[in-house]
């Protein structure tokens, strides 16, 4: 029992941030589900912010009382492009793609925004690439797998197989019932994956004059709910597509904001001040693992060779360019000294967001999510 005790306890942050993985893909599975059945998107996304608005504000206001204070317009500003950036248009454009596709294809293009932030920093001259260190070939080779392994999901099929008790005459009726558009739907992530890269931009800029996690997560999940409210009804106005039920739609609105976003921020959080903020990052391509089998049994989805071979890429691409980033972070850490950590870090673009990220959100280097 002694030796029980101490693996869990030296296990704990690698516990918590395959619980992560886990609320993730749970999240992926059950939106699959519903946005085939025809749940309203924006109402979706209005509903699950409210959620997490209300699950975070415990600690706003425990944590981070009188932080509310200091709010300026030009914080006000910044809070609402923030939430219009990555959950308005983020989350909105992926759950579109999600719809036309599948869960297991649009993970994989999460998995490609810290490589999209990355080629962005360098273009914005944020990021400098020096050929002639290692670090450095070791990020451009993972971000030309992860570039590759995209384009293998989008443009290879190849053989399907099925896996469990799945066979092909044996799908689910709701997923039946939909009908996949491949091309559209890998525009809508195309654009998803482009509107996280700008969101986390914007969060570094919103970190700098409001530095409080809790406030700016509860305050973005207000303003992004009030926003896709507004552009849902713009775009659907009945009754019938607000109304909410018991059933699956509640289940994932709650599951949605409680798990998948409140808990989930909690725990990055508490991985980052154990660990740093690169550590849970490594941890989020398990997702493209596990949405595999779980649609694969659960939903009788088949398995394509084109998404095993993009799967297969971009997870070697991302751990490499992680693996090279925080090699190139430690390398300066270890320069500048340990009085100059921050600076090393901020330098290298690695920085501490407060947002809760919609989705598996992706891993990404340039503002990890907490």
């Amino acid at each position: 029992m002694k030796v029980v005790k101490e693996w869990l306890k030296g296990s704990q942050t690698v516990l918590s941030m395959f619980l992560v993985q886990v609320f993730a893909t749970g999240m992926q599975i059950l939106s699959r589900v519903i946005l085939v059945e025809g749940t309203f998107i924006f109402a979706l996304i209005a509903y699950r912010h409210v959620v997490a608005a209300v699950c975070v504000a415990p600690f706003a206001l425990y944590f981070e009382r009188g932080r509310q204070k200091k709010l300026k317009w030009s914080i006000w500003f910044w809070l609402f492009l923030n939430a219009l950036v990555g959950i308005t248009l983020g989350m909105g454009l992926f759950y579109y793609g999600l719809r036309d596709t599948s869960a297991t294809y649009s993970v994989n293009f999460l998995s490609l925004v810290p490589i999209s932030t990355f080629i962005f920093s360098i273009i914005c001259r944020m990021e400098r690439v020096e050929f002639g260190r290692w670090t450095s070939k070791v990020k451009t080779i993972g971000a030309t797998l992860c570039v590759g392994g995209a384009l293998t999901t989008s443009l290879y099929k190849g053989n399907e197989f099925y896996i469990g008790l799945s066979t092909h005459h044996s799908h689910t009726p709701t997923l039946e019932s939909s009908k996949p558009n491949m091309l559209r739907g890998t525009l809508f992530l195309l654009g998803s994956c482009f509107s996280y890269t700008a969101w986390f931009i914007v969060q570094v800029k919103l970190l700098q004059i409001f530095p409080f996690k809790y406030w700016g997560t509860m305050l973005t999940c207000i303003i992004a709910s009030v926003q896709a409210a507004i552009v849902g009804i713009c775009l659907d106005c009945r009754k019938v597509t607000w109304s909410l039920k018991w059933n699956l739609q509640l289940i994932t609105i709650i599951y949605s904001g409680t798990l998948a976003t409140a808990a989930t921020f909690c725990l990055i959080y508490w991985a980052i001040s154990i660990k740093g903020p690169t550590y849970p990052t490594m941890f989020n391509p398990l997702a493209l693992i596990f949405v595999a089998i779980s649609e694969a049994i659960l939903l009788g989805q088949p398995i394509s060779l084109g998404i095993l071979v993009g799967m297969l890429l971009i997870l070697t691409g991302l751990y490499s360019f992680l693996w090279g980033k925080e090699k190139e972070t430690e390398s300066m850490v270890e320069a500048c000294g340990e009085v100059s950590t921050g600076m090393a870090r901020e330098s290298l673009g690695v920085h501490s967001t407060a947002m809760v990220v919609p989705s598996i959100s992706p891993a990404n280097e340039k503002t990890d999510r907490n």
